[in-house]
């Protein structure tokens, strides 16, 4: 579905990392990796198998202790549930919340941008998710990724 227009909201990519879909280690089905900084743990499940690990976030540096803050997935190196090979690149997403606002981006015919501070998730973005050529390639991988939901 083509949308008119897109108004960045000023995302980071941080705010879609602490709940990450992965591939289960055991059985390859979708689980989940989740970091709460709060607790300094991170741990990652699936409901279908019950496979269960959970680790420390935290690290010795120097004779103290260190809180890690990554995306949940690299804790575990576990491969993204949500990916697909584009060209010589892969499309990402690490949740549907984040899937479904690269979604709104891609689709949107007018991508307006408030202001610029060169650390949003859009600004990040590989050069092929912003242009125009790739919209109806991209959307139809978003498409095939919702069926994984």
């Amino acid at each position: 579905m083509i949308r008119e227009r897109f108004t960045d909201e000023n995302k980071l990519l941080t705010e879609f990392q602490s709940e990450v879909w992965v591939k289960c280690p055991c059985c390859e089905k979708k689980a989940i990796a989740i970091a709460n900084c709060e607790t300094k743990t991170a741990r990652l499940f699936c409901i279908n198998c019950s496979y269960l690990k959970e680790i420390s976030t935290e690290t010795e540096s120097s004779g103290g202790k260190l809180n890690i803050i990554m995306a949940a997935h690299r804790y575990f190196d576990a491969e993204l549930w949500l990916q697909y090979q584009y060209k010589s690149d892969v499309f990402l997403a690490y949740n549907d919340q984040h899937l479904y606002y690269l979604e709104h981006y891609i689709s949107a015919k007018l991508r307006e941008h408030k202001t610029r501070t060169h650390f949003t998730l859009l600004e990040k973005l590989p050069k092929f998710y912003h242009e125009g050529k790739n919209r109806k390639a991209l959307l139809k991988i978003i498409k095939h990724l919702k069926t994984r939901f």
